[in-house]
């Protein structure tokens, strides 16, 4: 599996762990990931639930392999501050030949539900 990108480093994001059945991720919501509100822009929290799905795809196909986001859905139900970790936890629901389907559950750190995400990823042929 090749390794975490740049922008998931910028944006924080670890992954906690990763096997077939499930994929954790966490990312602590920093200052330069707040909306004008102060909260956790939707679209980092998007950033979350894509690398946490992108790296399931990723322990499931074999290398040279690939996989690419073709639809994501996020129900945005709960705010998180500054300063608050969000935990993804990505669990398959379709793993296909072609393409898989992903649902993301992200949590703040009192446990409470943010957003849940629904991805589609395409298996890809790698040809450089």
């Amino acid at each position: 599996m090749p390794g975490q990108s740049a922008f998931a480093t910028v944006a924080g994001i670890e992954t906690v762990s990763a096997t077939e059945h499930e994929v954790v991720c966490t990312m602590e919501v920093a200052e330069h990931l707040a909306n004008r509100n102060g909260m956790l822009h939707g679209g980092a929290l998007m950033t979350l639930a894509d690398n946490a799905a992108g790296t399931a795809a990723f322990v499931m196909i074999p290398a040279p392999r690939t996989n690419t986001t073709v639809e994501s859905k996020t129900n945005f139900l709960r705010g998180v501050k500054v300063g608050d970790t969000v935990r993804a936890v990505c669990v398959p629901l379709h793993v296909g030949r072609r393409t898989m389907v992903f649902q993301i559950t992200a949590t703040r750190g009192d446990g409470k539900v943010a957003a849940v995400t629904t991805q589609t990823h395409m298996v890809l042929d790698w040809d450089g």
